[in-house]
């Protein structure tokens, strides 16, 4: 695939995708394991879940436009299930509409940077294990689907 091919590919991604793709890799550059699109106990789906090496879990809400935030108030549902949430805007975001407490990062399609560290707060034992083999079962699953479209079919 050329640079045009993959520029192409990128434009007809919708915005929310291409900062997901900027954040992931740059969670990845920091050492951050990272799943898109991930499915709670609860049903809510966080955009990004990330977990690091001392198995800290990062959740990532990706806000594209102020539309887009100010449409959705379930962030603060995510913060029981993350010792680190983020909101990821593009540069061009206001930004000071967003609360301060959380971690932010600014991204574009491809990459990021943490302006604003997030408050640490520790998940209880059992929560942590339970959404460690949440990521680790997703990641799996996912990986067998790329390789096997078909399988269990």
């Amino acid at each position: 695939m050329n640079e045009n091919d993959v520029d192409n590919e990128l434009a007809a991604m919708a915005p929310g995708h291409r900062l997901a793709r900027g954040v992931g890799r740059a969670l990845t550059d920091l050492g951050w394991s990272c799943l898109f699109e991930v499915v709670l106990k609860t049903g809510r789906r966080v955009d990004i879940m990330a977990l690091d090496e001392k198995g800290r879990i990062a959740v990532v809400e990706i806000k594209s436009s102020l539309a887009d935030f100010r449409s959705d108030g379930k962030w603060q549902e995510y913060l029981e299930f993350c010792d680190l949430f983020f909101f990821a805007v593009p540069e061009d975001f206001p930004r000071d509409v967003l609360p301060d407490e959380p971690g932010l990062i600014i991204a574009d399609r491809y990459t990021a940077a943490v302006i604003r560290e997030a408050p640490e707060t520790s998940l209880a034992p059992a929560r942590r294990k339970a959404l460690t083999l949440r990521f680790a079962r997703t990641a799996g699953q996912r990986l067998l689907q790329a390789l096997d479209p078909r399988g269990g079919i």
